[in-house]
């Protein structure tokens, strides 16, 4: 089953913007098991991650449609959290999938059945359950009113205050600003929480979103397994870094996986290697850690900075391994994204994720190197561009 997910608050200034007729659903059931291992996991290795952090001690919230605890792949990896949908203590009940889609890429378990796990397994998973619509796309949504925006506010709140997360993904996208989720996000960031947000599922006509847009939060967009960006993935100043969304292999509710496309499935595998940093550098703020993350990436189209990539794309064991950060070459717009750099492994150059092989490490190695810049979060922005194609990546949530 393959969903394309794009969670849509539509609020300004109190003002619900319709987003088309909700439709009830009945709740996912469990999905087949996938024996292999997918793309984006001969990509990221997650074994090879663990010999350097597993993310034990590491408290990541996932504030979505909870997290279904029956799959065997998150036993043991959820905490109770919290359902504001029905003002309960415990967020482990998912009718929908989504978030037990986005615990699952975070902190699944290994399974001697599949080669389907999390890139974090030694991770808390705190669920912050705020949504289980979906509309008639097909896509989730938070209810369109103004107490459903102030929920969603409280559960950031509720994340980055009792819930003592140390990373807070968002894989919901609101297309307009709210005070309170804004103010709520600010107050995460001064806690010290990284927080991370999908960048949207509206493609390029469809603008900024939020929260991905607010400073301090890293706005994700979707590759393919080609590397390049997914249709979908909405383009913009609120986009950071890129990672993989498209036909992502996921845990299902019940038992099983299932294939998703959407940003809001590249979110969670930031959050996951944010979650392995904070444990391998527990000294660093958070604003050290995303400093780190973004100079780690591999290059991407569009130079070292672009709307639709942010810096580049995300590469766990570089980002764990290289203790200064790396240089990143600049890829001219238009290019295919090159195969190998720095110390990218095995597992990655098998996957085949990229177009270009060897030839394609001679063209990175033989470009001016740039050092990329850290960001416009947190006081370390770039200047703007007006050019609809070279805005620079900005200080976002999720979409």
């Amino acid at each position: 089953m393959r969903l394309v997910a794009a969670v849509v608050v539509g609020v300004c200034a109190g003002v619900v913007v319709p987003a088309g007729p909700v439709a009830a659903a009945p709740c996912l059931g469990a999905g087949s098991v996938v024996a292999g291992v997918p793309a984006e996991l001969r990509a990221y290795a997650p074994a090879r991650l663990a010999g350097l952090a597993t993310g034990a001690g590491v408290r990541v919230a996932v504030v979505d449609s909870g997290v279904d605890v029956r799959n065997a792949q998150l036993k043991g990896q959820v905490a109770a959290g919290r359902d504001l949908l029905h003002g309960a203590p415990d967020g482990r009940r998912d009718c929908v999938g989504h978030g037990t889609a986005v615990a699952g890429i975070i902190a699944g378990l290994p399974d001697v059945s599949t080669g389907v796990q999390g890139l974090a397994p030694g991770v808390t998973i705190v669920p912050v359950r705020v949504t289980e619509d979906t509309d008639s796309r097909g896509q989730q949504e938070i209810a369109r009113s103004r107490s459903s925006a102030d929920a969603f506010a409280s559960a950031i709140r509720w994340a980055a205050g009792p819930a003592d997360a140390d990373v807070i993904n968002i894989s919901l996208v609101m297309p307009l600003e709210d005070p309170a989720v804004r103010d709520a996000v600010a107050e995460a960031v001064r806690s010290d929480v990284v927080v991370v947000a999908a960048a949207g599922n509206g493609g390029a006509e469809a603008g900024v979103a939020y929260p991905a847009a607010y400073p301090g939060v890293i706005g994700v967009a979707a590759v393919g397994a080609d590397g390049l960006l997914a249709g979908y993935s909405q383009p913009g100043a609120h986009v950071d870094i890129a990672a993989f969304g498209d036909q992502v292999t996921v845990l299902s509710p019940v038992r099983g996986h299932r294939s998703v496309q959407g940003t809001s499935f590249a979110a969670p595998f930031v959050s996951a290697t944010v979650a392995l940093l904070r444990e391998r550098f527990p000294g660093e703020s958070a604003r050290e850690i995303t400093g780190r993350l973004l100079r780690s990436v591999d290059p991407a189209p569009g130079g070292p900075r672009s709307v639709a990539y942010g810096v580049g794309l995300l590469n766990p064991y570089r980002a764990l391994s290289e203790e200064a950060g790396p240089v990143v070459a600049a890829v001219p717009a238009g290019s295919p994204v090159p195969v190998v750099v720095a110390s990218r492994g095995p597992a990655w150059e098998r996957a085949g994720l990229f177009a270009a092989g060897g030839a394609g490490l001679a063209v990175v190695a033989g470009l001016v190197a740039v050092v990329v810049g850290r960001g416009r979060r947190r006081g370390w922005r770039a200047a703007r561009d007006t050019s609809a194609h070279d805005t620079p990546a900005h200080d976002q949530m999720p979409g």
